[in-house]
């Protein structure tokens, strides 16, 4: 009975957390028995648990409700042999299944360096991320890597893990998103055990990897207990490894002594990728994941999905699926007819509201002070560069910007758009800036 509920909420969490994360987070999963109206879920380590939990404890909900089996929650029961099970029972699937010897807890076993695809967008945060992972460059500490949301951040800070850990099976390394890290300080001062937080991130740790550490800026214990950890890793030579979606000097609400910190090192960026390397990209995908995919079709998927890298994979798993289920094989107008919501979304038309929106997320400010009277520069210099994008494309009149920014009037946006004009030939910030808040609204990168 168990088990057949578990498929039936596995089909549901399909459509609700995407293959990937299915496949990473709930396959190794076993059902273990029911008590009233819970399910027992055995997992491989409390890791998995925490995770799980954190994440996708809704989804998990939300399904188990889907099935109409009557079973409104779950509770987990840890049983170590889950991990070494899966691995018996899976078919090997290229190189880096074939390596075997297991894989680190924290790490993502599916991201390495043999299949990140390597292109002019990302070929420099590629190479530095594996001389940090070999060891061949000591110079790169902490290593900085940033760039916008589904581009490979993720990937490449696991693969460093992966291939250091390959390296050294007993090194000591923590993977862990920066949220996790806050929440993990959060418990430990409630729970009155901040020296076994000390000792785990600042005596257990030859390598740290965080991701999104954009999430801790404003939050001012965060950053005081983060920078002691980067100061003890950092004097002892041990390596540091850093995401975020953007500069250090574009988070304001970052301490100034933490900013210097990340910056003191090497930074890479993460651009969109250009069109081969999408191909390259999927076909990479379809190979992993065994999904016949024709060339017009993937030229049709490269040149049509342009937000992100993880959306264009998901554009290949939610087609590949459909496929699979149907029996059809894969055509361009097939591709067209499944994908129509998926690339009409991507194609949505750009309003001076997102444009705001957006500009306001980038620099770590309110949409409304965008639209404010208020004067600081923290204020105007964003709101003049989202003057600038409404002008120049969604080709709205001056008057009509004026009236989107809280009633400006035109001689107000003519200034700020011949302002930014200005800055743009003469101050590289201000076009860094332009041009990542132009790609998250995917406007492109020219």
């Amino acid at each position: 009975m168990e088990e057949i509920v578990w498929q039936r909420v596995l089909d549901e969490l399909r459509s609700r957390v995407g293959e990937e994360n299915l496949e990473t987070w709930f396959k190794p999963l076993r059902p273990a028995g029911q008590k009233q109206d819970h399910l027992i879920i055995e997992v491989p380590n409390s890791f998995y648990q925490d995770r799980i939990q954190e994440r996708y404890g809704d989804d998990l909900v939300q399904s188990l409700e889907a099935t109409g089996s009557g079973i409104k929650s779950f509770r987990f029961s840890i049983n170590p042999g889950l991990i070494k099970a899966k691995k018996d029972s899976e078919p090997v699937r290229g190189k880096a299944a074939s390596r075997g010897g297991g894989s680190h807890p924290l790490l993502n076993p599916r991201y390495t360096f043999e299949n990140f695809v390597v292109g002019p967008s990302n070929q420099f945060a590629h190479a530095a991320c594996k001389a940090v992972a070999d060891g061949s460059a000591h110079s790169y500490n902490p290593l900085f890597i940033y760039g916008g949301v589904g581009l490979g951040k993720t990937h490449l800070l696991n693969a460093i893990g992966n291939r250091s850990y390959q390296r050294n099976r007993r090194i000591r390394l923590i993977c862990i998103q920066a949220e996790s890290f806050m929440n993990d300080l959060i418990n430990s001062i409630r729970q009155e055990k901040m020296a076994s937080f000390r000792k785990k991130y600042r005596k257990s740790c030859d390598v740290l990897l965080m991701d999104d550490i954009e999430i801790i800026s404003g939050k001012e214990r965060t950053q005081e207990q983060f920078f002691y950890v980067f100061n003890d890793l950092y004097e002892s030579g041990r390596k540091i490894v850093i995401t975020s979606d953007r500069y250090p000097k574009d988070m304001p609400e970052l301490e100034e002594r933490l900013r210097s910190r990340l910056e003191s090192g090497i930074i890479v960026d993460i651009q969109a990728p250009e069109f081969e390397t999408k191909l390259a990209i999927l076909k990479k995908k379809a190979e992993e994941e065994r999904i016949q995919i024709p060339d017009d079709v993937a030229i049709f998927l490269a040149n049509n999905i342009k937000s992100n890298v993880r959306k264009l994979e998901g554009s290949l798993i939610h087609l590949g699926a459909f496929t699979s289920l149907s029996g059809m094989d894969i055509t361009l107008d097939l591709a067209k007819e499944v994908l129509k919501n998926l690339l009409d979304e991507d194609r949505k038309t750009i309003s001076a509201e997102d444009i705001i929106k957006e500009t306001a997320s980038y620099f770590n400010i309110r949409p409304g002070d965008l639209k404010s009277h208020r004067r600081y520069r923290k204020f105007t210099y964003p709101r003049q560069i989202a003057m600038y994008i409404c002008r120049n494309f969604i080709n709205l009149s001056y008057p009509e910007i004026g009236q989107s920014f809280g009633g400006k009037d035109h001689a107000t946006v003519i200034h700020a758009c011949k302002k930014v004009e200005h800055m743009m030939q003469n101050d590289p910030d201000t076009m860094r800036h332009f041009q990542a808040i132009k790609k998250t609204l995917g406007l492109g990168s020219d």
